[in-house]
């Protein structure tokens, strides 16, 4: 038997993972191919860190919640993007993580442009969340 879920239950689900990162979260940019899992230590190069708005997600509607933007910073090292974690307050638990491309190229996230140079702008074009519904 496969489940549905409602739009109420949904939203609460993509709202969840805003909540339990927390008002203080971090983004951190790395190179290479993402951990095998959000317990896996940080993997790649750090190309940029950023700390997220206070509310970094809009509201959830239909199950997903988009970000608010602008979510920029500067690259702290030269390389390729290649995955993202979000991690909480204390930067040492990731909260979710997934791939990281240009804008049209597909990723979980899209970037402005993924070959970061030292104190180039970095700037998050797309990022949302949306709960599953099987």
């Amino acid at each position: 038997m496969t489940f549905r879920y409602g739009a109420t239950l949904r939203n609460n689900q993509a709202s969840q993972i805003q909540s339990s990162v927390g008002s203080s979260g971090t983004l951190k940019i790395f190179s290479g191919a993402e951990p095998a899992n959000c317990a896996a230590a940080d993997s790649g190069t750090l190309l940029c860190q950023m700390t997220l708005p206070s509310d970094w997600m809009n509201a959830a509607s239909g199950g997903t919640k988009t970000f608010i933007a602008p979510w920029t910073d500067v690259g702290v090292a030269a390389g390729n993007a290649g995955h993202f974690r979000i991690k909480d307050s204390t930067v040492t638990t990731t909260g979710l993580q997934g791939s990281c491309t240009a804008t049209g190229g597909g990723g979980d996230m899209t970037i402005d442009n993924v070959v970061i140079a030292v104190a180039q702008a970095v700037t998050v074009n797309s990022f949302t969340l949306t709960a599953p519904n099987p």
